[in-house]
């Protein structure tokens, strides 16, 4: 059974799979898709620091963010293996504490040219390449949108994921049409209807990543670690707008890479801002090879083939 942080839509299902597991005497293994496994080379992604803190200040981020949360669902959690599963509560140092007894093998989903293992993780943790879920085999894309990317240069493609915000929305359209750029509106554009675009922008609910973002010019996105997974792979540049949660660790980490811009916040986002960002991704030559280099190396791995490999190595020991 695999248990851990995923993103914020499936942290409230995996929550509950490592308590299931000690009930039924199976295996469990975490799994992250951001870097939560405590470290000195950086804060923990979900820490409000926007900078390296070094050596044991950034190790202490961690503990601070595991107890932090571990507190605010400590009664709830030891109620329901209490009264519902008939398990002993778990101490009040926290379910990292315990599952670090445990030995616990650690998989994080992310890709090692992305982000590389820390020096000072312990053997059981992994970096394995990205879990990738691609399009259907017999998924088509609509004639409409295909005839409008074949009618121009490469659009950028603009997202928020789950995030709703016509605010930000509107700085977009006004920027696209600022750098002259065509632009593709995907989910969460609730607000605006086809007629209030101009005929260098496309509104789509959701398409396929894997199929998108190769023919782009650019994205712009939030920063959640799966579009930021899928922009990485296509080998185009990042434009990252993050709002929340771990999107500000993967903005700094795309913009260090050099295969995006710096990370504009939310709410530091000026219609300036973005049309600066959306030139510099569209036109810097350098950027682009380096995001092209690191799809390619991402593409040549398979996270999931490697996931599976360790998954069988542990068993043995259970």
């Amino acid at each position: 059974m695999f248990s851990g942080y995923t993103s914020n839509h499936l942290f409230s299902l995996t929550l509950a799979a490592y308590h299931i597991a000690e009930k039924l005497g199976v295996p469990c293994y975490a799994t992250y898709v951001s870097p939560i496994t405590p470290t000195r080379a950086f804060p923990h992604p979900l820490h409000t620091s926007t900078f390296n803190l070094g050596g044991i200040y950034n190790r202490l981020t961690y503990v601070f963010e595991e107890q932090l949360r571990w507190q605010l669902t400590r009664k709830i959690i030891n109620r329901c293996r209490q009264e519902i599963l008939k398990l002993p509560p778990v101490p009040i140092t926290g379910l990292y504490s315990q599952q670090q007894k445990q030995q616990l093998p650690l998989l994080h989903c992310f890709s090692p040219s992305v982000l590389p293992k820390p020096s000072d993780w312990p053997g059981r943790a992994y970096v394995t390449g990205y879990w990738f879920l691609d399009r259907p085999d017999d998924w088509q894309p609509p004639k409409e949108l295909v005839d409008f990317i074949a009618a121009g240069s490469p659009p950028i493609s603009i997202g928020f994921g789950s995030m709703s915000d016509l605010e930000a929305k509107e700085l977009v359209l006004n920027a696209l049409v600022e750098t002259r750029q065509r632009g593709i509106l995907l989910t969460g554009w609730g607000g605006l209807s086809s007629i209030d675009l101009p005929d260098n922008v496309f509104k789509i609910d959701s398409v396929p990543h894997d199929w998108l973002f190769p023919q782009m010019t650019a994205v712009v996105h939030h920063g959640g670690t799966g579009t930021t997974a899928a922009v990485l792979r296509a080998g185009v540049p990042s434009i990252t707008v993050p709002f929340a949660v771990d999107h500000p660790f993967w903005g700094r980490t795309v913009a260090s890479l050099g295969v995006g811009t710096s990370p504009i916040l939310r709410k530091d986002l000026t219609a300036e801002k973005l049309v600066a960002a959306i030139r510099t991704a569209t036109s810097d030559e350098a950027m682009k090879a380096r995001a092209r280099v690191l799809g390619e190396k991402i593409r040549s791995e398979d996270g999931v083939a490697r996931a599976v490999e360790i998954f069988h190595r542990h068993l043995p020991n259970y």
